[in-house]
Parts: C-alpha cells; structure tokens; sequence
C-alpha cells in the first residue's frame, strides 16, 4: 500500500499530454507518482474533486524593489502577493537600489530571498558596460536566472544603448539574455516634442512602434552575429511579432498580460497615469497581433512585468507619472478569464506560464506535472466569479489597473513543494521559498 506525504485527488490535472482527472502523490517536496490508486495513504489528503490542477505557475517578470523602499514594495510583500494570485515562482529584476549587478548585492539578494519568500525566486543580473568581465561568472550564481539588459528606458548604470556594448556583453557567457528592447536614440531625439501636462495617450506617441522596432531589428542583427540567445520582454508590437518569427533559431518572445487585455485610446481615457507603462500600451491592432501570436506559438512566456508605484506618483500629470503598474496578484485570475472567453486553452496557458519559462530559462525541476518535478501546484476553480478590488492587493502601493474587472476563473490554492502556502485567500504557515534552480 502506497504512502505519500500528499495526495491530491480528484482534480482534473493538466499533464503535458493532455488533461485528464487523476490523483497525484507526493514524497519529499517531488511528484511520486500520477494516477495513483484508491488504496494509498497520505498524511495529507487535498480534495480537489470541481477543480484543475495545474503545475505550478510561474511570473518570469517582476519588479519587487528589494533592495530599496519597502514602503512601495519588497520580497515579502511581492511574494506574498504572489502566492495569493497563484504563483509558485517569480523572476525578479536587477532594476533595485543599489542594482543587482555584481557579487556582493547578488549574495545579499541570494541570502535574503530565502529568509524572506513566500514563493520560490529566480534572480536577475543587470548586465553593465563597467560589470562585461564579470558577467560569465554572475549568470552561473545559484538561483541566476539570466543577464537583464535594458537597451532602452532605464537609469543609472543599468543602460547598455550602443551597438559596441551590446556586443561585448553577448560576447561574455553562454545563458539567453533577457532584454528590455526600446531604441534610446529614439527614445531621446523625440523627447523634446512632448511637455509636462500632456495627454496620458502620448505617451504611446513618444514611445511609438518604431522605437520598439528599431531596437528588436538591432538586438537581432548582434544576436545573430554573436549566436547569442536572445528573450525579448514584453514585445508590444505588430511589427515586432511579425519580425520575430524568422528568428526562431536564435530569440525566444515574451508578452505581458496588459497588452493581452487592455489598449489605447480606452486605458488611458479610464486609468490615466494608472495606464502608464513601457513599453505602452498601444491600439487593438496590437493587441489582436499578440493574440495572434499566442496562438501561432510565436510566444514563450506571459508575465507582469509587476513593476509598483506609489497611488501619489501615479496621480502626477504625463509625463511625470513614472511608468510601471502592478500586476503580479492579478496575473492568473486575468489569464484564466481570457481562458473561459475562448481566447486560449487551459493547457496553452500552463505552457506560457510554466512550461516556457522553465524551457526558457532552463529552470530545473519546474514547468510539468511529471514524477522526479517539484511539487508545486497551482489549483484553479475554472468557474469561480469575482471582480478584482484594490482591498485586495497586497502590494503596499494598494492599486491595480485591473480594479473592478469581473473574473471567471480564480486560484484557490497555491503549494510549493507539497506544502500549501494559500488556500482560499487564506495565506498559510511562514516563508518558504528557495532560489530556483536553473541548468
């Protein structure tokens, strides 16, 4: 008679080839065993007879500011807003204060994300003109999930514009290399045409399609000169998922949820500065070219890009208004009602939302519900209605741009490494959450 330390049962699991109702056993923080039989025991039994099992799910893309002002957001608070949004993992970006960007702040990151995470995490490494040397070493630290390069729209030292640099860091390590692709030059020669007190709407205009264009067209040229691989985040154009697919070979795409569900002129008009984001937030021929994208398996990932700004700052005129909006907590729910609307499959949105990132950045042990994988799961009621409210939110910032948008489809339980860590908006036990391991 079979033993586990969980049994999940009765729940619809979406396995990687097709979903089928079965139970589930767990041993030691790993899958055991699928399809297991009515005479096992476990020392825990989840019901999960109404609902889907997916493998755990995973937000490539956030921005939880740790280290830097707790009072906007941290690792405890981003992760707790996590696992109540569903999530078992999330990949955090180096973009903090002081940056991830060398050994001493990576291993402050590495220590303090395993006290402190309510989930698993996935590090980001901001690659520098001044930290090239340095960079075949960091992307191999323990939890590292990738270099991040911001080829436009950042500051400090975390801006690598110019050809020549660029270069230089494909040339120094091996991992895929993540990059935020808005041309600079553009970006600068344009700024002067806009004025405090602007319609929000412009910044759609300052930001336009062919300055993101422009900066994919070039990271491809060097990518394709160097052989380096290539994940370009939040592709927000037409033209750039249309360009993308004849380099397959070398770049893997990434799209957010908010160019999913939301476009211009409507999420400026209604959200103003709470629509204000990079890249924006464009017309629905953009958002109908993503979706297209889903569906033709141009896209690999669908992530946040949770980047939380203070209620205040947001209220401020454009272009003052700093560009980012929370997204992390609301991430699934989203996903899973654009999944009752018809608009994808349950076993495609797993494959955006586990399968590729764990593809995509080679993380181990994660992205299937498969015997030897971690044993995180994140259990959904397909039926289940609510409308997402700011009371909500976790994130101490208190706002998403999703509020009031009424859901089908919801989380209803997280468990990472057969522990529940959030059942029914109930978050459980303490943190625990590991670096993920990555090949």
């Amino acid at each position: 008679m079979p033993h586990f330390d969980l049994l999940i049962t009765g729940g619809t699991c979406v396995l990687p080839w097709g979903m089928e109702q079965t139970s589930i056993g767990v041993r030691h923080g790993r899958i055991a065993a699928l399809g297991v039989g009515a005479d096992a025991t476990a020392d825990e039994v989840i019901d999960a007879t109404g609902l889907h099992v997916l493998p755990g799910l995973i937000d490539p893309h956030v921005h939880l500011r740790d280290p830097g002002d707790a009072s906007v957001e941290s690792i405890p608070t981003g992760t707790k807003a996590a696992i109540l949004g569903g999530l078992t993992a999330v990949f955090d970006m180096p973009n903090t204060n002081p940056s991830i960007t060398n050994a001493e702040t990576l291993a402050w990151k590495q220590g303090y994300a395993e006290q402190a995470a309510w989930c698993d995490m996935g590090l980001y490494v901001g690659g520098t003109r001044t930290n090239i040397p340095e960079l075949a070493e960091l992307e191999t630290g323990s939890g590292v999930c990738g270099i991040k390069i911001f080829a436009g729209s950042s500051t400090g030292d975390l801006m690598v514009e110019d050809d020549e640099s660029l270069e230089r860091v494909m040339r120094a390590g091996r991992r895929r290399i993540s990059y935020h692709s808005e041309d600079e030059y553009r970006l600068q020669a344009r700024k002067p045409m806009f004025k405090s007190g602007d319609p929000y709407s412009n910044h759609m205009v300052w930001r336009d399609e062919e300055c993101a264009f422009l900066g994919t067209r070039r990271l491809m040229a060097l990518a394709t000169r160097t052989g380096r691989p290539a994940h370009i985040l939040h592709v927000s154009t037409l033209q750039e998922l249309d360009y993308l697919k004849d380099y397959r070979d070398i770049a893997t795409v990434e799209v957010l949820v908010n160019h999913l569900t939301q476009s211009a002129p409507e999420v400026y008009d209604n959200l103003k500065g709470f629509g204000v984001m990079n890249p924006p937030i464009r017309g629905p021929e953009h958002m109908e070219a993503a979706w297209r994208a889903i569906r033709d398996g141009t896209v690999d990932t669908v992530g946040s890009d949770h980047a939380p700004h203070p209620h205040a700052a947001k209220l401020k005129p454009w272009p003052d208004c700093p560009a980012g909006l929370t997204g992390v907590q609301t991430l699934v729910p989203v996903m899973l009602n654009h999944v009752n609307a018809g608009r994808l499959s349950l076993p495609r949105l797993v494959d955006l939302m586990c399968a590729g990132p764990a593809r995509v950045y080679g993380a181990v042990g994660k992205g299937r519900l498969a015997a030897g994988y971690d044993a995180d799961f994140t259990l959904v009621d397909m039926r289940r209605q609510r409308t997402i409210e700011n009371s909500w939110i976790v994130s101490p910032c208190g706002w998403t741009p999703f509020a009031g948008m009424n859901i089908t489809g919801w989380p209803v339980a997280t468990i990472i490494r057969g522990t529940a860590v959030m059942r029914e908006d109930e978050v459980l036990g303490t943190p625990r959450g590991k670096l993920v391991r990555f090949a």
